[in-house]
């Protein structure tokens, strides 16, 4: 059937999605992450997953660890514009936060890695990040030890547990863990009308009213949880460009999701991040050019939106984002494996 009205058809699914958005927009964390079939949770599993996050054995000269870029006994970042690797290499983007991450449905800013499990192979070999020349290099240097033979036999069995998928399910199995329900958000959504202040309750007005919210809505403030796994939530990235915000913070430089993709259509389109923690995580943006949540409220204002909000304004919305802030599970420093008498690592 060939629509008479297309531009009419068109407002009214504009309309029925920007009202089912909206009805997303406020939800409460999960206080679990779901898994994968193929990759349940076990306790097994979340202790060798938090043991290979937090050892830099998994680089190749040994210096960094999951831990060193998201550092989970803070804020899930390291709070730098741009995260160190081996040897002292900077990456070109911010280290997005781990906490909640098990809530998204793409992974890294561009959205390329669908799952925890992929997101956690890409680092161990990136050439800036851990530098490890090769798959086959990680597992032979966790192979090595012991200690972690025995625990990825109890964890995964089979005859030959260790392997490189299965380092990769066990941190994203830790990783799972990192949740951070029972904001004082979620309390108010939950029936408690005091957890809010006066200030924090205009903010959440505020940033539906203002629109903030068709591309930061469901759980995780991060677009709908209930997409395809591997089905990122995407927006464009600087979507007004005549503004003095980006040229002074350099947003044109990186082309977002088209540098995976070398898709003309996604050029400076972006997954969405989350909102929750926000308060913890500066600087903000891919390229952690901003230094204060105020100015990225400002930023995000005029370049996505094209409105200049007043300084009021801005303290609600950021009063309202601080409330996101949620409940930390106590994170103790594991004890790593050994290796009596010898090193995993060759002598000059």
């Amino acid at each position: 059937m060939k629509l008479k009205h297309p531009l009419i058809f068109s407002s009214i699914l504009s309309g029925l999605l920007g009202a089912s958005l909206a009805a997303q927009a406020f939800e409460a964390l999960p206080e679990k992450a779901p898994a994968p079939a193929d990759n349940p949770i076990t306790e097994a599993k979340v202790e060798l997953g938090k043991q290979l996050f937090f050892d830099p054995r998994l680089s190749v000269d040994g210096t960094v660890s999951c831990n060193s870029c998201h550092n989970v006994m803070s804020s899930g970042t390291d709070n730098r514009p741009v995260s160190v690797g081996v040897a002292g290499q900077k990456g070109g983007r911010s280290a997005p936060t781990v906490w909640n991450a098990a809530f998204l449905t793409a992974q890294f800013w561009d959205g390329r890695a669908a799952t925890l499990e992929d997101q956690a192979k890409g680092p161990i070999l990136n050439p800036i990040e851990m530098g490890m020349p090769s798959a086959e290099m990680a597992v032979e240097r966790i192979k090595a030890i012991p200690e972690y033979r025995a625990q990825f036999a109890k964890a995964f069995g089979g005859d030959d547990p260790v392997t490189y998928d299965n380092i990769a399910k066990a941190i994203a199995t830790y990783e799972r863990t990192l949740i951070t329900p029972n904001s004082a958000f979620d309390r108010f959504i939950k029936g408690d009308k005091k957890a809010l202040s006066a200030e924090a309750q205009r903010g959440m007005q505020l940033v539906e009213s203002v629109g903030c919210t068709a591309c930061h809505n469901g759980a995780n403030f991060a677009g709908p949880t209930n997409l395809p796994v591997g089905q990122g939530f995407y927006q464009k990235f600087p979507a007004f460009t005549d503004n003095a915000y980006v040229s002074k913070y350099n947003f044109m430089d990186d082309t977002g999701r088209h540098e995976a993709t070398k898709d003309e259509a996604d050029k400076f389109m972006w997954r969405v991040p989350t909102w929750r923690n926000v308060a913890l995580t500066a600087p903000y943006f891919h390229n952690g050019s901003v230094a204060t949540l105020d100015e990225a409220v400002r930023v995000m204002a005029k370049t996505q939106l094209d409105k200049d909000l007043g300084e009021a304004q801005v303290r609600d919305i950021v009063a309202f984002l601080n409330s996101l802030t949620g409940e930390f599970p106590q994170q103790s420093m594991v004890r790593l494996p050994t290796t009596p008498n010898n090193s995993t690592f060759a002598t000059k």
